[in-house]
């Protein structure tokens, strides 16, 4: 037989005559081929180490998403990105960076972290099944080197088939699961006798329990596959749409309807289920304290599907499920109606603008845009709505978010909005780089201050500007995830079988039973009984002891019991691991 030999070796077991085999020049390793290269590659990228540093990996490559401005959540932050960083931008869009969930990359890591994962579990599944239908270790014939031991001593009356019964009976347990695997069992031992004097069985027990560790181990990994898996089918299929109703009014299901909308690559617009809504009434609830505080917001709302008109409410933390899909109340403020008419009394822009609250009493900063030209100049109105208006030598502001005083404060410009530049533009933002602001003869900022029904005259005759009235807005967002029950079931699965992994122990008892007499004394039932866990195990002892216990409760004759001797002989120190049963 011909193969490698290193060099310096010699090889006893050539036969005579034959010749030594060739030995491999000095450095020069075999080759591993096509076939040894892609198995070790699949044994690496199958390992614990590997799976935990794609793991990390796909942590690190999620930061940009939510550093960086991201195409599909908001293409007109990406714009903004691109106007503000003109060098860099680019370089990061072939990095595809402003869709970092949808790149390659990021892909490529999921996709691996989860190979990686079905190649770590079904070798250890196998190994696992394997492991639940072998049989448990044999019972040592020397107890005295494990660890935990105890022993007893009984009456012949109480002989060691029962012992062995009622030990497997403990040891078992009653409830729907076992405690421990039992196999009970007899051996011929020339060192036992029977009361009569014949050489007699002893009767064994091993028992093993711990196997739900490696079970939940399993389930754990299991549950992180479903995990992703679901995952990654909830971002195919999801949609999510946000959307500013004001009172009185309502919006449509559909894709045309959002403010803004985000959907996965598999979404279609026939999924969206067909409602509308109309926002009836808000109801708010504050304190009666110096800085109010909010106690509750209600959104009565009147939905239409095709089963019908019904009446809903909407509260913060309780969201209203129309076919599948969640619409929560993310946030509310007051959306002033105005109308502004030009020097000839025609109505240039007419209706209801949000002003968006920045503290807790409701002080709202709003953006009026006329785009309809008014003397020849389009006008951007900017200001904030003041709902409870007190005066003081500071200035304005507001004490209460109720409307119990409010006062819309406006300052005006005029030029070019930019809304024919084809570039989006934040609603709630007015560029000026085009435009100019309306002065006093003095230099001041022209000021408008307009209460409910008041009428004020725009600066250099370009108009009328009315308040007709202040309704309440809601921002709703509606949210469809097909995966979020799966997700959630997924997570907690994988919860259960990490505590099943961390609190279940790993354990081994056995017991031997046996008849014994000395010299001419009467016979008696001898138990040896010994424990052995994978690691330093508190319990261990207290198992045998328990089993012990439960053997003396079940004695026949309690008043015949022999002397307890607990003293076991120690070989050796308990070295053993659970591999190791002789």
């Amino acid at each position: 037989m011909s193969g490698y030999r290193p060099e310096g070796i010699e090889n006893a077991f050539a036969e005579d005559g034959a010749p030594a085999p060739a030995s491999r020049p000095s450095g020069e390793l075999p080759a591993l081929g096509v076939v040894g290269w892609l198995r070790w590659g699949w044994r690496q990228l199958t390992s614990m180490r590997v799976a935990l540093l794609l793991l990390m990996l796909l942590a690190v490559a999620a930061v940009p998403g939510s550093t960086i401005p991201q195409r599909p959540q908001d293409p007109s932050k990406v714009v903004e990105f691109f106007d503000d960083n003109p060098g860099v931008a680019p370089w990061l869009d072939k990095l595809q960076m402003f869709d970092v969930y949808g790149s390659v990359w990021f892909s490529a890591i999921y996709l691996l972290l989860f190979v990686s994962l079905v190649g770590c579990i079904l070798p250890r599944a196998k190994v696992h099944w394997v492991a639940l239908r072998a049989r448990p270790p044999r019972t040592p014939r020397r107890m005295g080197r494990y660890p935990a031991q105890g022993s007893r001593v009984y009456a012949a009356s109480y002989t060691p088939a029962q012992v062995a019964d009622a030990a497997a009976a403990h040891l078992r347990g009653r409830g729907p699961l076992p405690r421990f695997r039992v196999e009970q069992g007899t051996e011929t031992s020339a060192g036992a006798r029977a009361p009569e004097g014949e050489p007699g069985p002893v009767h064994v027990v091993a028992a093993e329990r711990g196997y739900l560790r490696e079970t939940g181990n399993i389930i754990f990994h299991l549950a992180l596959v479903g995990l992703l898996v679901a995952v990654g089918l909830g971002q195919a299929f999801q949609y999510r749409g946000q959307a500013i109703v004001v009172q009185g009014r309502g919006f449509a299901n559909s894709v045309s309807a959002y403010d803004t909308f985000s959907e996965g690559p598999w979404f279609r617009e026939e999924n969206l289920p067909p409602f509308t809504m109309v926002l009836d009434d808000f109801t708010s609830t504050f304190t009666d304290d110096a800085m109010p505080v909010a106690k509750d917001f209600t959104a009565f709302v009147s939905v239409t599907d095709p089963a019908g008109t019904r009446p809903e409410t909407i509260k913060v933390n309780h969201p209203l499920t129309i076919e599948g899909a969640k619409v929560y109340l993310q946030g509310n403020g007051y959306a002033p109606r105005l109308t502004v008419k030009d020097a000839d009394g025609n109505v240039t822009f007419a209706g209801t603008v949000p002003f968006i609250p920045e503290d807790q009493v409701y002080t709202s900063r709003g953006v009026v845009k006329v785009p309809d030209v008014v003397a020849g100049e389009q006008i951007g109105l900017v200001g904030y709505l003041l709902p409870t208006a007190q005066l003081s030598a500071q200035g304005v502001r507001s004490l209460h978010p109720d409307l119990l005083n409010p006062v819309l404060v406006l300052t005006v410009w005029t030029g070019d909005l930019g809304l024919d530049d084809g570039v989006p533009q934040n609603v709630y933002e007015l560029e000026t780089e085009k435009m100019t602001q309306a002065r006093t003869a003095d230099g001041q900022p022209v000021t408008l201050m307009l209460a409910p029904g008041t009428t004020v005259d725009l600066p250099d005759g370009l108009g009328t500007l009315t308040l007709d009235d202040i309704p309440r807005f809601v921002a709703l967002d509606l949210r469809h995830d097909p995966a979020l029950t799966w997700i959630a079931i997924f997570a907690f699965t994988a919860i259960g079988g990490l505590m099943l992994s961390l609190f279940t122990p790993r354990r081994r008892v056995w017991l031997r039973v046996s008849t014994r007499s000395d010299g001419d004394g009467p016979a008696r039932t001898v138990v040896e009984a010994a424990g052995l866990a994978r690691t330093d195990d508190a319990g261990l002892q207290p198992e045998v002891d328990a089993l012990l216990a439960f053997l003396d409760t079940r004695d026949p004759a309690p008043d015949d019991r022999p002397a307890v001797d607990d003293s076991a002989p120690d070989d050796s120190p308990a070295t053993a691991d659970l591999g190791e049963t002789r």
